[in-house]
């Protein structure tokens, strides 16, 4: 699929408020998707609204999510029911002049849409191996594969990136004309995720190193902006 291609807005996704800093392209949506760790999927159970963090990936025009089989919350997504996934990154405080339009840089993305479980094996064990690269790159490598009873015990699910959106705000504060002259210190504060040193295993087999894509990671700046 070009990703080039800008997805459609619905009623859904179709931003009202402050709509300039929507973003509809997919080139845009996957490229905060795929910097994105943790994802928040929201539901309704039994009329009451639920809201989990979860870990994902996405490949292509599919986002997947995972666990155990004896999640009741997974169990209950694999049903059909509706859901919404939202994904945030946050890259820095906005300081205005006035306390009331002090703001934050960020990019989020969310997604309509219903979950469906993954079923083939074969079709399962690639979505973990997108999920395994997303979290680590060439990790997947390295790492015993799931065997058949872990196959069992995990399941799988798969949302559609047909109904989503992103939001985007950067730059510096926005004061009231009025403000700008006051004596107060105005401007953006950037955050970024940074990886610290790794810390081996108390049971790590002697004279193992952490491998070269761990130090890559530590080392990568992060954000990579859009």
């Amino acid at each position: 699929m070009n990703r080039s291609t800008k997805l459609v807005p619905t009623q859904r996704t179709a931003l009202k408020r402050l709509p300039e800093r929507g973003a509809y392209g997919r080139n845009t949506i996957y490229k905060i998707l795929d910097e994105g760790l943790v994802c928040h999927v929201g539901f309704i159970v039994s009329g009451e609204p639920i809201v989990i963090p979860m870990a994902y990936a996405r490949a292509g025009n599919m986002l997947y999510i995972h666990g155990s089989v004896a999640s009741r919350i997974l169990r209950t997504l694999a049903r059909g029911i509706r859901v919404c996934v939202t994904v945030t990154l946050l890259d820095g405080l906005v300081l205005a002049r006035s306390a009331f339009h002090h703001s934050m840089n960020y990019r989020s993305v969310v997604v309509f849409g219903v979950a469906s479980p993954v079923k083939n094996v074969t079709k399962k064990l690639r979505a973990l191996h997108v999920f395994s690269e997303h979290v680590m790159p060439g990790r997947w490598a390295d790492v015993r594969k799931p065997n058949d009873i872990e196959l069992k015990q995990t399941l799988v699910l798969e949302l559609p990136l047909t109904e989503a959106s992103a939001k985007i705000r950067t730059g510096p504060p926005i004061d009231e004309p009025s403000d700008y002259d006051l004596r107060v210190w105005a401007g953006e504060l950037p955050f970024s995720l940074v990886a610290g040193e790794p810390i081996a295993d108390p049971r790590l087999v002697p004279g193992l190193q952490a491998p070269g894509y761990i130090q890559h990671a530590r080392i990568q700046s992060v954000p990579r902006g859009i």
